[in-house]
Order: structure tokens, then C-alpha cells, then sequence
């Protein structure tokens, strides 16, 4: 059996097949040349600007040069290098090569780069323009609709669409549908017809249908787009003449059964098939200053932890399918992390530490969207406090190990500030609004014991654990929660998990993982789609595809 390459989510500038970055002043643009024979894998061809899994991957890593190298840039204008074409979404070949897994977790990595389009120019006062300066299909039109506002070249052939349904049989499945009314509010009649026709909208009728929001002829469209993009700058309260940070290579260290990184460790078991990640806090005397942050650079603890985490949280839901269960631990010192999160309040509002706090917020919403079950263990040695506790609160069970006969020993958690509101949801919830459904006397019950550390009977009495064995019981208590989940149906863990992790107020994101996992994950099995005579298989090769008419 031929072994799959591993997918490496790390990359700089330096090695970018797809993507330019200018920078003038204010405004950066993030320009869309895709090479057409540089696909991630084997089997088909990038044209017409389509991508696939690794042109995201450039995606992503741009975005954070952005965010943190470049914290004069306020406005990010996204076009193409291409004539006449914009982007036509994800390459439909390598759809129609991929497995199902490959799929699924194609468009989840897609759909949080989109995601985290939105958060920074919610968050973090970074604003795009999406210039469409030629065809702009699907994915492509997609990632038009994550920013902030839309400019298309109304030259007369140049248009938007969104031509899965009536093309693949399958669904716009990275935010399209839900972009198309959430955000734009398109009349639904016009989004039914939109959704339905493969040639897409143009033009006038483009802006009267809030598809796009300004139309520019091809002789001022450059102009047009400068003005916009100084606009948007104007609304945007990130610094003019501070220094950027480099995002120095991770140092990492890749085994057969292991992942290993400064503060962040991962051992697969795979016979059991589970892999514990343990998160380490912060070593040593901290920078307490926006000087002393900027100097530490890359390697400041919380900038650090969340690319460490992230790289980790993506390479094992990509490169690790069978590994269904992940063990969620942490060690060290939890006055460290305390002390990190009093320096990330007191000054959240400086760029960087702003930035460095929507990285974790990202990282921490990564957790929630995986489809795996997360287990975390409060055992001896562990620190979950503050932000770290953000990790067992995105859990779907905490066991917390309880030793009332050794108080020195016995592990314990700490609530702090950070975790009421600081890292939200994709739902705007906290965790802990989450876990309590917002009831009052829950939550304050909880801010009561802010800053105290909680053994397992503390913690459990608040509801911040689900199951407090003590040491004569855990190791069983363990093993036998672990066993019964590792043997239950991954399909429906997912759809469960998805689910009850979600159990708050729907937004346009939850809306769109919801509809991902659900909806997508279902039509990208069906022969409809995927069968021998399947749209998605029969497509680009003159070929009629044959439905099954049965509605289901």
C-alpha cells in the first residue's frame, strides 16, 4: 500500500506556489496567482485559478504574516493575477480524486480561513475588499463573500455564482448559502435562483441583488479599488508606525506515533486509538510589557502555544483519521498561566496582544469544530487555569481526579477572567455560558470562586466536572470511559458531538459547521454526487449524470 505524504500546515513566503503578498503603506493585497501544475496531490490541475488543499494552507499562513508582521497594513484587498478570471472556486477534479474524509476536512480547513477573515475584521479592526476582476465561481465567490465588501468588474462577462447545486450535485458547502442570506441578505427567491443557474449574475443586476455591493467599468477599476481599500483602512484602529514580529519557523519535532513541540506535546496511541495532548504552561519569568512582549517576539508563551496548538490541532485531524479520542492534559505551573492572562487583560487592547488573544480564540474554536471526542484529564501535575482552562471546558467530558486525603497533591483548577467571555465561541457564547445554558445562578456561582483553586469535590460541585473518581477508582473509571467511547460509531459521535457542543444560540458560523457536517458531509456520500454517474464524478468529461430521482 503506497504510503500518503503527510500534510504540513507550516509555510512562509519564501515557498508560496499561489499566492503574492504587496504591501503600500495601509493597504496589503493578497493577490491570487495559482499555479496550475502545483497541486498539494496528484491527479489534477489548478486552472482557471481553482484551488485545493494547499493553496488554503498559503491562505491561512498569509493572513497571520498579515495580522503580525505587518500591524500597519488596516485594509487587505484580495484579487486576481489572472485575466478575466477571479477565482472558480475548488478545483472540481481534485474533489472528484479525493476521498470522503479528504473532503470534508478540505472544506472545514477552508471554512475556518473564511471564518478568520470575518474574526479579524470583527476583532481586530483588519478590513477586505474582495476585487473581482473576472469570473467568480463557487469557492471563489465564497471567499468574496468573507470580506468585508465585494467590487466586481462590470465588464460584461465577469460574474458571480455559485453553480454547485445544478453543476455537482452537491452544495456552495464553505459558507455560501448561509453568506448569500445571513450576510448579504439576498431575497430568497433571488438566492433560489442564484444557487440554481451555473452562468451566475453580472453586472448591475449583480448589485441590485446584493450579490456584490459596487460594480466598477474595467477603465476605473483599479482606482475604484484603491479608494475602497483607503475607506476601509479608515475604519480600522490598527497602529500606523509599530513594529511588526517575524513568525519565526515552528520548532517541531514529527515521530511515527508523535508530535512534539516547545509547550505542546502529542502521543498517539494507536492500538487504542486515542492520542493525548498535553499543553505545557509557561516556563520561566514572563514579558509583563507591550516593550518586553514585542521583544520576545514569536517566542512570547501565548503567541507561541497558539501556533504550536493549531499546527497540532490540524495536522492530527488531516494526517491521523483513526485516531478518534483525544486525551486532553496540561502541566506546569498555574500561577504562570494566571500571571500570563492578568498581562493578555491589562493590555488586550495593544495590536499585539490583541492579535496574539485572536489566535488563541481561533485555535481554541479549532477544538470545538473537530470531529473527535475530547476527554480532559485533571490529574496530578496538570494546570487548567485561566486560558488553559478554555481547553477542558471545549471538552466533552472533564474528569477531574480527586485525592482528599493528600490536599498538596491534589490537582485542581482555577477559573479566571479569561474564561467569562474572552475566547467566545463560534456562538458569541464564553465556554462557561455555554456549559451553564447563560443561567445566572450557575455563572455566579462560579465568578464567586474566581481565582481559587478548585479540587475535584469543589469542581464538581459547581459543575465545572463531569465525574470526580478518586485515586482508587480513576485508572478504571478511565479506561472504561475510553474503551465504550472508541467503540461507538464514529459517524454518529460526530453528528452528536456537533450537536450538544453547540447548544446555544445559532450564528451565522454555527450555521455553517452545522450545515457542513450535516448537510454536506450527507450529499458528499450520495451516488448523486459521488456515484460512477454521480455529477461530481462525470464532470469535465462530456458526460450526463444520472440521478436518482427518489427525494429523500
Amino acid at each position: 500500500m503506497t504510503q500518503v505524504p503527510r500534510v504540513d500546515y507550516q509555510t512562509d513566503p519564501s515557498q508560496y506556489k499561489h499566492l503574492q503578498l504587496r504591501f503600500d503603506g495601509p493597504v496589503a493585497t493578497l493577490v491570487l496567482d495559482i499555479d496550475e501544475n502545483a497541486g498539494l496531490r496528484p491527479g489534477y490541475k489548478l486552472k482557471l485559478n481553482s484551488y485545493d488543499l494547499g493553496v488554503d494552507i498559503e491562505l491561512n499562513d498569509a493572513l497571520n504574516r498579515i495580522r503580525f508582521e505587518h500591524p500597519e497594513v488596516r485594509s487587505v484587498v484580495i484579487t486576481s493575477g489572472k485575466e478575466k478570471v477571479f477565482c472558480s472556486g475548488a478545483n472540481i477534479f481534485m474533489l472528484g480524486v479525493s476521498s470522503h474524509a479528504w473532503k470534508v476536512n478540505f472544506c472545514k480547513f477552508t471554512n475556518e480561513t473564511r471564518n478568520g477573515i470575518e474574526d479579524s475584521s470583527k476583532h481586530s479592526g483588519l478590513k477586505f475588499l474582495a476585487a473581482v476582476n473576472g469570473a467568480c465561481a463557487g469557492g471563489g465567490y465564497e471567499l468574496a463573500l468573507a470580506c468585508d465588501e465585494i467590487l466586481l468588474v462590470d465588464d460584461r462577462s465577469s460574474a458571480v455564482s455559485l453553480p454547485e447545486v445544478p453543476l455537482l450535485g452537491v452544495l456552495p458547502g464553505t459558507g455560501g448559502l448561509t453568506r448569500v442570506t445571513d450576510k448579504r441578505h439576498v431575497r430568497h427567491d433571488l438566492a433560489d435562483i442564484f444557487c440554481t443557474t451555473t452562468e451566475g449574475v453580472r453586472g448591475q443586476r449583480a448589485k441590485d441583488w446584493r450579490l456584490v455591493d459596487e460594480i466598477a467599468k474595467p477603465a476605473v477599476f483599479a482606482q475604484k479599488v484603491q479608494e475602497r481599500a483607503l475607506a476601509l483602512a479608515e475604519q480600522s484602529d490598527r497602529p500606523a508606525d509599530a513594529q511588526g514580529i517575524a513568525l519565526t519557523p515552528l520548532e517541531r519535532t514529527v515521530e511515527a506515533d508523535a508530535l512534539h513541540y516547545g509547550y505542546v506535546d502529542v502521543q498517539i496511541d494507536r492500538a487504542a486509538r486515542t492520542a493525548t495532548f498535553t499543553i505545557h504552561a509557561p516556563r520561566g519569568p514572563q514579558p509583563q510589557t507591550p516593550a518586553a512582549i514585542a521583544e520576545a517576539g514569536a517566542a512570547w508563551y501565548p503567541l507561541q502555544l497558539g501556533r504550536e496548538l493549531e499546527d497540532a490541532i490540524l495536522s492530527m485531524r488531516t494526517n491521523e483519521l483513526e485516531i478518534g479520542t483525544w486525551l486532553i492534559r496540561t502541566a506546569g505551573d498555574a500561577e504562570g498561566v494566571l500571571q500570563m492572562d492578568a498581562t493578555l487583560l491589562a493590555h488586550r487592547d495593544h495590536w499585539l496582544v490583541r492579535e496574539t488573544i485572536g489566535l488563541l480564540r481561533r485555535t481554541f474554536s479549532r477544538l470545538d469544530v473537530s470531529s473527535r471526542s475530547l476527554f480532559a484529564l485533571v490529574d496530578e501535575g496538570t494546570c487548567f487555569a485561566g486560558s488553559l482552562l478554555e481547553l477542558a471546558l471545549a471538552c466533552d467530558r472533564i474528569y477531574h481526579l480527586a485525592l482528599p486525603d493528600d490536599e498538596a497533591r491534589a490537582p485542581k483548577i482555577v477559573v479566571g477572567e479569561t474564561n467569562f467571555g474572552v475566547y467566545p465561541m463560534a456562538t458569541g457564547q464564553s465556554r462557561l455560558g455555554r456549559r451553564f445554558y447563560d443561567e445566572a445562578p450557575a455563572l455566579e456561582a462560579v465568578r464567586a470562586k474566581a481565582g481559587q483553586p478548585l479540587d475535584a469535590d469543589a469542581a464538581f460541585a459547581l459543575g465545572l466536572a463531569t465525574s470526580n473518581p478518586d485515586d482508587i477508582d480513576w485508572a478504571d473509571e478511565l479506561r472504561i470511559a475510553i474503551e465504550e467511547r472508541v467503540a461507538m460509531s464514529p459517524d454518529a459521535l460526530t453528528g452528536m458531538e456537533a450537536n450538544l457542543r453547540f447548544n446555544g444560540q445559532e450564528t451565522m458560523f454555527t450555521r455553517i459547521f452545522g450545515r457542513l457536517t450535516a448537510w454536506q458531509n450527507w450529499i458528499f456520500q450520495r451516488p448523486n454526487a459521488v456515484g460512477d454517474k454521480g455529477a461530481l464524478k462525470v464532470y469535465g468529461k462530456g458526460d450526463k449524470a444520472a440521478f436518482d430521482w427518489n427525494r429523500v
